[in-house]
C-alpha cells in the first residue's frame, strides 16, 4: 500500500482509495481529494509536514497524518 506520504517531490498521482472514518474523512473530502483524482506534490517540508499538493488547480497543505489517510496508485 502505497500512500500520498511516500510520494516524492514533483510527482503526480492518482488517488485510489481514502482510509479513515468520520469528520477525518469528510475533511479531506472536502478538499476535493476523492478517489481517482490526480494529485501532484508541490512541496514536502523537511520532516515531513506539511505536504502541500496541487488539487483541481488548488493549492493544499496536508498534515502528514491527512497523508497516511489517502492512498495512491
Amino acid at each position: 500500500m502505497r500512500t500520498l506520504r511516500n510520494v516524492a517531490c514533483g510527482q503526480t498521482v492518482k488517488v485510489r482509495r481514502l482510509n479513515g472514518e468520520g469528520p477525518v474523512k469528510r475533511r479531506i473530502m472536502d478538499m476535493g481529494i476523492t478517489k481517482g483524482v490526480p494529485v501532484f506534490v508541490r512541496k514536502v517540508a523537511p520532516l515531513g509536514d506539511p505536504i502541500e499538493v496541487t488539487v483541481r488547480g488548488y493549492e493544499l497543505s496536508l498534515r502528514k497524518a491527512d497523508a497516511e489517510m489517502i492512498e495512491v496508485e
